[in-house]
């Protein structure tokens, strides 16, 4: 089971795009507290869309509580991570599989880093910039340990649309 991890998220508009990102995925999102914003702030609605009611959910007083509570293969992105994001195995599905993004301003604190080395990633980009924004990094994340899963139940075709919506086009080309 994959899971999204959030240690101190600050702004709403980011956490907002992940838990829509979460409800696409089946993915279960979780909060570490102290969040920067409410959880009922319009902007999260609004970035969510419709879809964050259907979001599952859990929110932590803090790192310690969030250990305590879960257990599994944890993984934390970070640009000082030494291994690009795509390097590990996320392949079993079978077992509780922790993605672990820091808070936008500083990222995950090093005192969690240093003794999961071995577990940071960095996602691979150009010198030009500090990082990428959150949500698209979750994305990115997320996407590589669905694929590496065969996307599991996931939908590979449009539910609402013909399978052949493209090729039953008759219009001006």
């Amino acid at each position: 089971m994959l899971n999204i991890v959030l240690y101190e998220p600050e702004i709403p508009t980011n956490t907002g795009n992940i838990m829509r990102t979460c409800v696409a995925t089946s993915t279960t999102l979780h909060l570490i507290e102290p969040l920067g914003f409410k959880l009922d702030d319009k902007s999260i609605k609004r970035s969510g869309v419709n879809y964050i009611n259907n979001c599952k959910y859990f929110v932590y007083k803090n790192w310690e509580d969030f250990l305590s509570k879960n257990e599994g293969k944890f993984y934390f992105y970070t640009r000082y991570g030494h291994k690009p994001h795509s390097d590990f195995d996320y392949s079993n599905s079978s077992e509780n599989i922790y993605l672990i993004f820091g808070k936008e301003s500083t990222g995950i604190p090093r005192w969690i880093l240093k003794p999961n080395i071995d577990s940071c990633a960095r996602i691979p980009m150009s010198n030009q910039v500090r990082a990428l924004n959150l949500s698209n990094c979750v994305a990115i994340v997320l996407y590589e340990a669905l694929r590496q899963q065969n996307y599991l139940d996931l939908l590979k075709d449009e539910p609402h649309k013909s399978k052949n919506f493209i090729e039953e086009y008759e219009g001006d080309i």
